[in-house]
């Protein structure tokens, strides 16, 4: 059986960030990284909808060891691809990835000290077989919603529609809307993506929402940042334009809890200015506070200018049924539609179902505890990557890296073999581990795991205090527990 230092599960943007982190920090480790589909790039390579692309900038959500060169800052989905990929080629990381390869059961043997990975692999979708690999430590960055299906509710009387129903997540690539009445279902980040590109073929885009959402239009260039990469070498232009975004993004976030109400009024505000006469306060009042919900962003104002161009319209009713030719709403109004899109969300599902085993017995989730947002309480040299609610999702992908980076050779230095957070402190406390109310969130509560009230096992949703706490924190704080490896351990 084929033996690593430290297996990564996932080839995405949190995976091959991981790997180069690891290349980078532990030259001496070997590791392979396992990625369930035939392509890196995760999220960036199986969303393929039309304007697919990110709401957050680039220069916190690119890598913090490899700076974003291009002028857009909220940029594409093919160019967020792209520096995927030439990451991965740049740090040599693209040979280490083993396509095909879908774990399904990770079990950690205290006695061997270390964890066995069984996976799925096949070649075009056939002739599968079940492989076998260990290692050291283990370090999951499979996302956290299921790449197989997408969020869709049930609805009356979908069999009768006589047009296309399509889900974001499989958009089929000979789809032809030139033309077409498009409705769009939903009022998150894929809905306000899809509306303004679809309206640039289409007859006509209505995006229809149940209820409204907070979005906030930011320009797609980020003039500050590429007037720092014209005057100052790249890496600290980047550093410089990170930084200021991250704080840009911690103040407004923390002005929109604190002070909810200003937060609404510069919101509306911003929408009232772009859409003048076309402005309807019922559209844009969400029914609940900034922030428990993600906000969505537009670049240069995208949605707005097609809703002024008459390109799109935007309705907030419920579907009463579907019909022969569209949808009946529950106010009795009609919308005529060639074409159906679903863009109700996504399923959450953490580490893509792989069965979690210590010592024999199922990790049961809900029952543990997060640490440092990166650990589970009493599971042994795993960690995965979750990025931040409110922010740029690689923000903590990189924190998360770069800590587990350094436990492991921690662990090296003193001998260690076996790392566990253990909750020590009767006191601790539980919460819900997302204070979040997307339905995505609420839908999956209960098989998540819970946070403390006391770090390090509550998340901050901060990336300045996650920095002070991963990048510069003690390693051994009282909650990690090490120890050596035993005896009677047994090799292969």
């Amino acid at each position: 059986m084929e033996h690593v230092d430290v297996i990564i599960v996932g080839a995405g943007l949190s995976g091959v960030g991981g790997a180069c982190h690891l290349k980078r920090l532990c030259p001496r480790k070997s590791f392979v990284v396992l990625e369930g589909r035939e392509a890196m790039g995760g999220t960036w390579d199986l969303f393929r909808y039309p304007g697919v692309r990110s709401d957050s900038d680039m220069y916190t959500l690119g890598y913090r060891f490899r700076p974003w060169r291009e002028n857009k800052a909220m940029a594409d989905g093919p160019s967020i691809l792209n520096y995927i990929r030439e990451t991965a080629a740049e740090y040599n990381i693209d040979k280490a990835i083993r396509y095909n390869h879908r774990v399904r059961r990770i079990s950690w043997s205290s006695a061997k000290t270390r964890w066995t990975v069984e996976a799925e692999t096949s070649a075009n979708g056939s002739n599968k077989t079940s492989v076998q690999l260990t290692c050291n430590f283990l370090y999951l960055c499979t996302g956290y919603y299921d790449y197989d299906n997408g969020y869709t509710p049930e609805w009356p009387g979908v069999a009768r529609f006589r047009g296309t129903i399509v889900h974001p997540q499989k958009w089929p690539n000979d789809l032809d809307y030139t033309g077409k009445r498009v409705v769009v279902i939903g009022s998150g980040a894929t809905a306000v993506t899809l509306v303004p590109a679809l309206a640039e073929r289409a007859a006509h885009v209505t995006m229809l929402q149940r209820s409204p959402s907070y979005i906030v239009s930011r320009p797609a260039e980020d003039r500050i940042a590429n007037l720092l990469r014209r005057c100052l070498p790249g890496n600290t232009a980047y550093a410089l334009a990170r930084w200021k975004n991250v704080l840009h993004a911690t103040f407004f976030y923390s002005l929109a809890r604190k002070r909810p109400n200003v937060f609404k009024w510069l919101v509306a505000s911003g929408v009232r200015k772009q859409l003048r006469e076309r402005y309807d306060a019922k559209h844009f009042t969400p029914r609940y506070n900034p922030w428990d919900q993600r906000l969505c962003f537009v670049p240069d104002a995208d949605l707005f200018r097609s809703m002024r161009d008459g390109r799109v319209s935007l309705v907030t009713d419920q579907i009463e049924t579907f019909t022969e030719n569209g949808l009946l709403l529950e106010s009795g109004e009609h919308l005529d539609a060639d074409i159906i899109v679903t863009a109700t969300g996504l399923v959450l599902k953490l580490f893509s179902g792989m069965q979690l085993i210590v010592d024999g017995t199922p990790v049961d989730l809900p029952k543990t505890l997060v640490y440092k947002g990166m650990m589970f309480s009493d599971v042994p040299n795993l960690a995965f990557a979750v990025g931040y609610t409110n922010a740029s999702w690689t923000l903590k992908c990189d924190l998360a890296a770069e800590y587990v980076c350094r436990l492991v050779n921690h662990m090296d230095q003193h001998g260690y073999s076996v790392c566990t957070p253990r909750v020590n402190d009767p006191d601790i406390g539980e919460q819900p581990v997302l204070d979040f109310n997307s339905g995505y969130v609420l839908r999956a509560l209960d098989t998540l795991p819970r946070q403390g009230l006391k770090t390090p096992w509550r998340l901050h949703q901060n990336y300045v205090k996650d920095l002070s706490l991963m990048r510069y924190g003690r390693i051994e704080d009282g909650a990690m527990e090490f120890s050596h490896r035993s005896a009677q351990t047994n090799t292969d």
